[in-house]
């Protein structure tokens, strides 16, 4: 196994923290889809990274595997898988993955921790939203804790204990706290430079040799000026 990436072909903008050949894992910055969309369908983490694993021939068969995805406007880890064998094994296995996340919400937090609880569906327009419907929607939890206050924002440390799309985003939105540039969920016209929500580690069970895999980023130092810093 090697943790140092090929620096040739290395993808502009995608930060690659580890590489072997079952797996990737890089830090994606905000902004970047994950996979392609309708809308854009080469400007990706998935494009970026299947060119580099290619090392310039297009005769290579070499390709990436999405294992899971991070918003277009969330940053940090995400973990790609270099061959379907390793896809397959992560994602049967995923739900042993432990992921953190960081947050920057508006307001100040009455209860300092907690597990937020329900049911998440998907509407026509594509917008997440919980139900008190079981059959209609997704069982979801979301635990967070406070971290830091300033005057106008908390920053918290987040466990993704299911994987929803656009769960915490939702959740935080649901208890009056949004996250700070959510345009989505929270204020429309926030002038806000970014979603203020980071990817911070994962601790994953390697597809081959069975290791414990565990990987952290820094938080981005917009999300910690938001709170006067750490």
């Amino acid at each position: 196994m090697s943790s140092k990436p090929n620096t040739r072909f290395l993808p502009k903008g995608l930060s690659i923290i580890y590489e072997d050949r079952d797996i990737l894992v890089v830090d994606k910055p905000s902004g970047l889809l994950t996979i392609a969309t309708e809308s854009e369908k080469s400007k990706t983490a998935y494009a970026a990274l299947t060119d580099y694993v290619k090392k310039g021939s297009v005769r290579s068969k070499n390709r990436v595997f999405i294992v899971h995805r991070l918003d277009r406007d969330t940053s940090g880890l995400l973990l790609f898988a270099k061959t379907e064998a390793a896809k397959n094994h992560l994602q049967e296995n995923w739900h042993s993955t432990k992921k953190k996340y960081i947050a920057v919400t508006h307001g100040i937090w009455e209860s300092k921790s907690g597990t937020i609880t329900s049911y998440l569906v998907e509407n026509n327009n594509q917008k997440v939203y919980s139900t008190q419907d079981a059959k209609l929607g997704k069982l979801s939890h979301t635990s967070y804790e406070v971290k830091k206050e300033s005057k106008h924002y908390s920053l918290l440390e987040v466990d993704l204990l299911t994987g929803r799309k656009n769960q915490i985003r939702v959740h935080f939105a649901e208890q009056k706290h949004p996250i700070v540039g959510d345009k989505k969920y929270g204020e429309a016209n926030s002038s806000h430079q970014r979603l203020a929500l980071h990817s911070l580690s994962i601790t994953f069970l390697h597809p081959f040799t069975e290791k414990e895999m565990s990987f952290a980023t820094n938080i981005p130092a917009y999300l910690t000026g938001l709170v006067g810093g750490l």
